[in-house]
């Protein structure tokens, strides 16, 4: 990490602190001044100033035999309510924000350990015509509506392989039920970064969804922006696509999740043969 001409000093040390916090994670929870030197491309002399400072502050703590862990600030920090601990307390400000932009419902869904998603929170639309949720809490199966379809889409290929060699439910006429569609349509989603459904699931609704990641890279949820079907043409419909995308990273980056992360997590949700084309767009 090479110093930037003309940059202040006191921000460049702020830089090279967060360089320095980055290299620990669950594989390397301990690390030596060597190994973060190596890491950082910092002096040993300079990782070793910085990690004195950062020491006293709590940001690092000394471990056996010279080495250096994540201090108890952070923990501090985390457990204080100031970072959102969930997906619901993440997304909740977001959704406000995002139901105010596009006068429509916003939500956040859930993936749970069985594969099915659910609803966890709603701001519902101010329109007396409105999308509203009520089934909270509640399994869906994933290829049903936009948050299931983009939650599968970004899930490992072997999962949506599963899902397509079963049966798929037709709860609508507009449901895809068609294996080969519906794989087109993942396809899409993760070349495109949200979803769109038409009245697949409840009749007379339409809505867009875009992932959640977390700091694993994987999709653990989703926001959404739906409405009745009057109000969202296709081409609104791209509208709010292209405004629930970075919306929805916001919430991921809360959630600690990082750029190559999540396009490693993509690139586990791909069909291996073509895992080496151009990754999609992103906020």
């Amino acid at each position: 990490m090479q110093e930037s001409p003309g940059r202040h000093g006191s921000v460049q040390s702020i830089d090279r602190a967060v360089a320095i916090l980055r290299c620990f994670d669950g594989r390397t929870p301990d690390l030596g001044i060597s190994d973060l030197a190596r890491a950082t491309g910092l002096s040993t002399s300079t990782v070793h100033r910085l990690l004195l400072a950062m020491q006293e502050n709590g940001l690092i703590r000394q471990t056996a035999h010279r080495r250096y862990a994540i201090g108890p600030l952070v923990a501090q920090l985390a457990h204080s309510g100031g970072i959102p601990a969930t997906l619901r307390d993440a997304a909740m400000p977001v959704l406000r924000a995002l139901r105010d932009e596009t006068e429509e419902t916003a939500a956040v869904h859930e993936l749970l350990p069985s594969g099915q998603r659910v609803v966890l929170e709603q701001v519902e639309s101010r329109h007396q015509l409105r999308r509203t949720y009520t089934e909270f809490g509640i399994p869906v199966q994933l290829p049903l509506g936009a948050p299931g379809k983009v939650l599968l889409a970004f899930s490992p290929w072997e999962r949506q392989v599963e899902v397509l060699a079963g049966p798929l439910e037709q709860v609508l006429p507009q449901t895809i039920t068609d294996p080969v569609v519906l794989a087109a349509q993942l396809a899409e989603i993760r070349t495109r970064g949200f979803a769109k459904s038409v009245s697949e699931r409840t009749p007379g609704i339409r809505s867009v969804a875009a992932p959640v990641f977390d700091f694993s890279g994987q999709a653990v949820g989703c926001l959404s922006v739906s409405g009745p079907e009057m109000r969202m043409p296709v081409e609104r419909m791209d509208e709010f696509g292209e405004r629930v995308v970075p919306a929805a990273w916001s919430v991921s980056e809360l959630l600690g999740a990082t750029p190559a992360e999540r396009d490693r997590g993509t690139a586990r949700a791909s069909e291996p043969a073509v895992r080496s084309r151009r990754p999609a767009r992103r906020p």
